[in-house]
Formats: structure tokens, sequence, C-alpha cells
């Protein structure tokens, strides 16, 4: 292990984690076999344990255990308000474990912990509770959104445990919701046999070339674009927007790991059938996996307005935020505005770490939003003979979204707050 550890350049934590992600997609697969909902659950919880156990060794399980009892035992004894107390609960443990661990330091030294499993795991108990607890309201009460992922009545533990550790998808994500979990695990709804649930194999192999194509580039930019360049003296040296080109190289070339993270475990929930997410309605019809797809990288890369990332960007967390936090802050018949925003961005960073990057970024990304709603009310003011304004307001708004991307992302690289204040304080 450790002489291919050394070969890839990893430690060898990272490269138990890397072996027990890769084999998501072995086990996601296997599922497809597995007779039987409830050995379907059984199953789901043993792999999802097991690879947890040779990622991140014995407590790996025991820290996953608190915010699941947390959200199981509200549901079981205080259906009324188990939504907010898992909500609290959960993400006062998480915070916890960002604390004592400070995990975005140890990843810089090759380490890695269970902190990252965590918290999708959070989002997936929280999202669980507030479901169960939507079950007692009436219809006319709830969001379309709220109607459909409501669930009735109280999930069995073995359904609860297989939702939330199926085949490894806790370690990276995507997250997905309970009802669709127990629909997929049960042969229903869009995996009925009257919907043609479509073989998962051409959308799981492309899922993989993709991850393949962005560690290829990942591994040829980190050694040519090193972040610590940014901290040697002659940095401070270069021109505004030598300094702005090194950043946006900087964050252009760290975002490739997290493609490559996406597509693996995009590929496994698809080649699981979970993806599946229905039919297109071009003719002929294609198979869509939007469940499974947690990333768009052309979107990311070429986005024309900062408001458009969330939705290219982290997909599922970006959903799960406008879902839980977004829309439940917002005051039925009142329009959700910048307060509703900033909360909802403060929840992101928190569920990312306590590192002061972090909520800089997450911060800034509110007011990036905020700026691309300005400019995208200019483009709509603009009469419609004068396309050619319109064209030009559409290119500034395109270089806005970057600038004020790669400026702001460069926080959620290095983490410590003297490092980001330091960098954004260059441009």
């Amino acid at each position: 292990m450790e002489q291919l550890a050394a070969a890839l350049g990893v430690s060898i934590p990272v490269f138990r984690f890397l072996v027990a992600f890769l084999a998501t997609i072995p086990c996601s697969w296997l599922c497809r076999f597995i007779p039987g909902t409830r050995i379907r659950h059984l199953y789901s919880t043993l792999t999802g344990c097991f690879l947890s156990h040779y990622a991140f060794g014995w407590d790996a399980n025991l820290h996953f255990a608190v915010p699941m009892l947390i959200g199981y035992s509200s549901m079981l004894f205080c259906r009324r308000y188990c939504g907010s107390i898992t909500f609290i609960g959960a993400f006062a443990f998480l915070i916890g474990c960002h604390v004592y661990y400070m995990s975005g330091d140890a990843w810089k030294e090759g380490g890695i912990d269970c902190t990252g499993a965590l918290m999708v795991l959070t989002l997936k108990v929280v999202s669980a509770a507030m479901n169960y607890q939507d079950g007692l309201l009436k219809e006319e009460q709830l969001r379309p959104a709220q109607k459909k992922n409501r669930i009735l009545s109280l999930p069995s533990l073995d359904e609860y445990t297989g939702f939330c550790f199926c085949c490894g998808t806790h370690l990276a994500g995507p997250v997905y919701e309970i009802q669709d979990y127990l629909d997929w695990t049960a042969d229903k709804g869009l995996w009925s046999s009257s919907q043609r649930p479509p073989s998962p194999y051409g959308g799981a192999f492309r899922a993989f070339l993709q991850a393949i194509v962005c560690m290829v580039i990942y591994t040829f930019l980190t050694p040519r674009v090193p972040v610590t360049r940014i901290f040697e003296p002659q940095y401070s040296e270069w021109g505004f927007w030598k300094r702005w080109g090194y950043q946006w190289l900087t964050g252009f070339t760290a975002r490739w790991k997290y493609y490559f993270i996406w597509s693996i475990s995009e590929s496994a929930v698809i080649i699981s059938g979970l993806g599946f997410s229905g039919w297109s309605e071009s003719q002929p019809t294609k198979p869509k996996w939007d469940r499974a797809k947690n990333v768009d990288i052309v979107g990311v890369e070429l986005a024309e307005s900062s408001a458009v990332l969330p939705l290219v960007w982290n997909i599922h967390v970006s959903t799960w935020l406008r879902l839980y936090v977004y829309e439940r802050v917002s005051r039925k018949g009142r329009k959700a505005g910048f307060f509703e925003l900033l909360a909802t961005q403060i929840v992101s960073a928190v569920w990312h770490g306590l590192y002061a990057g972090y909520i800089l970024f997450f911060i800034n990304s509110a007011l990036m939003i905020a700026g691309s709603r300005v400019i995208y009310r200019w483009q709509q003011a603009v009469p419609e003979n004068l396309w050619f304004l319109n064209k030009i307001i559409g290119l500034f708004s395109l270089f806005y979204t970057a600038f004020a991307l790669n400026y702001s992302c460069i926080g959620f690289i290095v983490c410590p707050f003297p490092s980001s204040q330091l960098l954004m304080g260059f441009i």
C-alpha cells in the first residue's frame, strides 16, 4: 500500500479514501442484483459502513451514528418538531467536529478524516426529518417540493440506515431525498417496470471517463500552478492583472479535483440505477441522470451569471440549501431578498467548516449573486433594438462572474483568515 501511495504521490490516508471511494462503483453496481427490498437496505447499510471503516478507521461509524440517532429518535418521539431538532442537533455535532479536527489544515498535510462524509450525512438526516415533519401539514400549507418529498409514515430502522449509508454515497454525495431512495429500493415510481428504467451503463461509463479526464487535467496543472506561489514575496510585486490571472489559474486548477470526485460519485449513482430521473422530452427520448449529476463543468467555467453557479456547482447541496434553508426562512407571500440569500450562504459556510476563508467566500458569494441580479435587471431594461448593447452587458456579466468567483474562491482554498485577507487584499 505504501508503494502504491508513493507512486501516486498521496499519503496513505488519502490512498485508503480513494480506494474506498472508487469501490462505491462496484458496490453500487452489485446492488442492482440484490433481491428483495429489505435485503437491499441491509446491503446498502453494510457496504456503506464497511467503506467508511476502510476509508477513515473504526471510529468513523461512531461519528456517523450521532446525527443518525438524533434524527431518528426525534422522528420517533417528537414528530412535530423533529426537523428543527435534527437541524440544530446534527449541525451542532458537525460544528463540534469541524472545531475539533480542523480538517482543512489536515487535508493540506495529506491527512483526511470523516468530517467530509459527516457533512453529507448531516444533510441527509436533516432532510429526512424535515420531510417527515412536513407529513403532518395540510397540502395547502406546502410548497410543491414539500408535497413531492414529504413522507407520511416513519421509515423503518433498516430503511433509514440504508438511506444514510447507501453503498457509500455518503462519502462525497450526492445528496438525495429519502422518498426517492425508498421508491428505488422497492422498484416503485420512476423505477417501476411501467416506467421502463433504462440501462445505466452508457451514462456510468461517460461519467467515469469524465473523471479520468478531470484527474489527468488536475495532475497536469497542479505542479505547474502551485498554490504556494501566491505566498512568495515576488507575488506581491506583480501587477494587478497578473495577480488576478494567477488567482484565476489557482481556482481553475483546484476545481478539477472536485470535478473528479463528483464524476466518480456520479458514475456510482448512475450504475446503481438510483440516478435515473426520467426521460427527456426530445425525440428520440433519452434517459436523464440528474439525480446523480453534481456538477456541470462547462456551466461553471463559462457561467454567464453568478446567480447560475448554484445550479451548476455542487448541484444537490445547492438544491438542499434552497429547499431546506432559503425557502423555509422566506415568508409565504413575500419575495425572498438579500437577507434570505445571506442566511443561506452563512449556513453553507458553517456546513463547510469554521475557517474564515469559507465564511468570506460564501458571504462574498451572496454579494456576487446580488451583483449579478443587478446586471440582469440592466439587461432587461435595454430595448430590443439595442441588441449590441445587450451583448456588451452579457459579456460584462460573463467577466464579472469569472472575476468574482476566482477572487472569492482563494479564501476557500487557503482557509485561515490571515492568508485569505492578505490574498484578497492583493486584488
